[in-house]
């Protein structure tokens, strides 16, 4: 009997996962350099760094709609389903709240877990169309942005759209346009690798499995990492 790819773990993708962890970490941690004041406080934002963020934001987000068609191409599990939003839409709060008591003027209203947990229920209606038509659809949320802006949109209830001209103050914000458009990708890519046969799973190393703990336990470490990283900062500052 073959075994089912689809429903059990596929190492290389928490490669993946596992990948866009240590991006994230490396790069939070030289915002935070920038922060303290170690490096210029522009680096992290500007330049190779900047487009660093964008491409670690990304993969994480693309994984994300691979992930959800990986999970439901074959039929929406509804009690998994609401589990994981559960679980998104929490720690998305939990973000918002705790940024807004720490850097009111620049808190988390819609970072990357509040754009996943949306664009994860946007995806729903993608999960039974052609993946042509889902990679279409991406390519024209991630251009609309490049094309089409309007001062409507500055609205603060509508932020979390990303067609307002400007770039709102806050932490880390991004938006469903062009971010469904990453998620999109993900999906469409799923979709496609699907539809040429199983995803081939090989039998990995020991050490690369335990390795990939980085990858299978991501949420975890996007919530834990940074107070982490700046609670050390506080201490080197405090016992220098």
């Amino acid at each position: 009997m073959k075994e089912n790819r689809t429903e059990t773990r596929l190492l290389w993708l928490d490669v993946a996962r596992t990948v866009a962890v240590i991006g994230m970490v490396i790069y939070h941690f030289t915002f935070d350099l920038g922060m303290f004041g170690f490096i210029d406080g522009n680096t992290p934002v500007t330049g190779f760094w900047a487009v660093f963020a964008r491409s670690v934001a990304g993969s994480f987000v693309a994984l994300a709609g691979f992930s959800l068609f990986l999970s439901h191409q074959r039929g929406i599990k509804w009690g998994a389903f609401w589990r994981r939003m559960g679980i998104l839409v929490g720690c998305a709060a939990l973000i918002t709240l705790a940024t807004y008591f720490a850097m009111p003027q620049q808190f988390i209203f819609f970072g990357i877990l509040h754009s996943i947990a949306l664009a994860s229920l946007l995806g729903l209606a993608f999960l039974r169309l052609p993946w042509a038509v889902t990679l279409l659809v991406a390519a024209a949320v991630l251009a609309v942005p490049q094309l089409y802006r309007d001062v409507a949109f500055d609205a603060p209830w509508l932020l979390w759209v990303g067609l307002a001209p400007g770039f709102p103050q806050t932490m880390d914000y991004e938006p469903m346009f062009p971010w469904f458009g990453a998620f999109l990708l993900g999906m469409s890519a799923a979709q496609l690798m699907l539809s040429r046969g199983p995803l081939v799973r090989k039998v990995a190393s020991p050490l690369l499995a335990r390795v990939t703990w980085i990858g299978r336990h991501s949420l975890v470490i996007y919530l834990v990492h940074q107070p982490v990283i700046i609670g050390l900062f506080n201490l080197y500052f405090w016992f220098r």
